[in-house]
């Protein structure tokens, strides 16, 4: 190792207030996240007291309104709190990220009632969210979902399973996508549903390569009864709904990606500054510096990628392609970089001794999470050609 201190990455940022931003974030980094990274990750620890500061300091509500609670701030500016925090640790920057979908549902396409009655306490009140619309069997293809809500009354009830929901059995509330009509997407409603709700129940966490730390659960609804002031939307707009989520939910993936990314090229200077092989630095070497150049390219073309959509979604203009573009991208040059990280450190890279093994276990599910790149390519290709013929 050398006595080179990794620079904070250089943003461009709108406005004094965001600066500020991202100093408070490196702060909380600095202080609360990094130095138990490691350690709480190999323990399987979900740091929730950490969410609770995360949220008494306005930073789980950023790209909402202010009026219910959130931060009034540009996706741009969002999107770059992510990237710091995922840096430190992924567990807590795809937490943040995943809790912000959970409450997209409701402050994009919720009554005004509904959301004055839930958002403060989402947006800034300690709770914490999930969003739940794959099932064991409709990953991809979640228009098929199979989970069904019922009619009684004034209320729902919702009977089915859902899987591979991130903070399944801890959150606070769901944003739940249910099967209301007939099937296809025309048939799928979204619902807001308590996490203390009867009927609701999760299995043991999945045992998961990386992002241990984060709690990835099947969650059990059975004869769930939530009154109808808690469905989100017309019904059958729910897949809608998911999809206008899922878009913006992608860059969140970009952002975090782009943070492992240049944690472990951070990680990779460091040590190739430090390191002498054949009497000579190994950055003298000019296959370890191309290497390394090729590493920080991507990140610096990811996260041009990412920001570029962001822009378009806070002019409020189609983003979409965009978005399936920097999900891809960005998770590729994830992995890509990660790989590379560890191949720096040699014998070393491959031990807990350092964090290049653990990022690149935790850039993998990047490329799967939230629309797997195989399905980012069928959306660019969609937007490019139309869709395919039947």
């Amino acid at each position: 190792m050398s006595d080179r201190a990794p620079q904070p990455v250089e943003r461009q940022l709108p406005t004094e207030e965001s600066r500020d931003l991202i100093t408070l974030v490196r702060d909380i980094v600095q202080r609360e996240i990094a130095p138990r990274a490691a350690d709480e990750e190999e323990a399987g620890h979900f740091p929730r007291e950490l969410f609770t500061l995360l949220s008494s300091s306005g930073l789980l509500g950023l790209p909402y309104e202010g009026e219910y609670g959130g931060g009034d701030q540009p996706y741009e500016v969002y999107l770059q709190v992510l990237e710091e925090l995922a840096a430190a640790r992924l567990t807590v920057g795809l937490g943040v990220s995943v809790h912000s979908l959970a409450c997209h549902a409701l402050a994009g396409y919720g009554t005004k009632e509904e959301r004055t009655a839930h958002l403060p306490a989402m947006l800034g009140g300690g709770l914490l969210g999930a969003y739940s619309l794959s099932e064991p069997s409709s990953g991809s293809d979640a228009a098929s979902l199979r989970t069904k809500a019922v009619r009684d009354g004034d209320d729902w009830v919702i009977t089915g399973t859902k899987s591979w929901i991130t903070h399944g059995g801890i959150a606070d509330f769901y944003t739940v996508l249910a099967r209301t009509g007939a099937e296809g997407p025309r048939g799928i409603t979204a619902f807001l549903v308590p996490g203390d709700a009867e009927g609701l129940s999760a299995a043991a966490p999945e045992k998961k390569m990386g992002m241990k730390g984060s709690p990835t659960a099947q969650v059990h609804f059975d004869g769930v009864r939530v009154p109808d002031t808690r469905r989100i939307g017309a019904e059958g707009q729910g897949f809608a709904i998911a999809l206008s989520a899922l878009d913006a939910g992608r860059l969140g993936i970009a952002a975090c990606a782009i943070g492992v990314a240049q944690a472990a090229l951070d990680q990779a200077v460091d040590y190739a500054s430090g390191r002498h092989q054949f009497g000579r630095p190994i950055t003298d070497f000019q296959g370890m510096r191309f290497l390394l150049a090729d590493m920080a390219t991507r990140i610096e073309a990811g996260r041009a990628l990412y920001l570029a959509a962001a822009r378009l979604h806070d002019q409020q203009r189609p983003f979409s392609r965009q978005a399936a573009m920097a999900k891809l991208f960005c998770t590729d040059a994830a992995m890509s970089v990660t790989t590379d990280a560890v191949q720096v450190l040699g014998g070393y890279g491959y031990t807990l001794d350092f964090p290049v093994e653990r990022y690149m276990r935790e850039a993998k599910v990047l490329q799967i999470v939230e629309g797997t790149n195989q399905i980012q390519r069928m959306v660019i290709a969609r937007h490019l050609i139309g869709p395919e013929s039947r």
